[in-house]
């Protein structure tokens, strides 16, 4: 019984950081995507767009912040 319980715990644990490390890469990329939009709203509901639109590209993680800094470049020019 007392290997169950240190399996359980030690695979819930590993569940949970696992999760946490997940979260934190979404935050840190949605941080990045409002950062690069400023205070203006509309830009940063298009930043946000544009981060979706990166993810359902399967941008690579490295190449991230060129591509969310040309995406803000471009909506510079609208």
């Amino acid at each position: 019984m007392d290997y169950f319980i240190i399996v359980v715990t030690t695979v819930a644990a590993l569940y949970f950081h696992g999760w946490l490390y997940v979260r934190i890469k979404r935050w840190m990329d949605r941080d990045m995507a409002l950062a690069l939009a400023g205070n203006d709203e509309r830009k940063k509901a298009f930043m946000l767009q544009q981060l979706a639109t990166a993810q359902a590209q399967k941008i690579k993680r490295r190449d991230l912040p060129q591509w969310l800094e040309a995406a803000a470049a471009g909506y510079l020019e609208r």
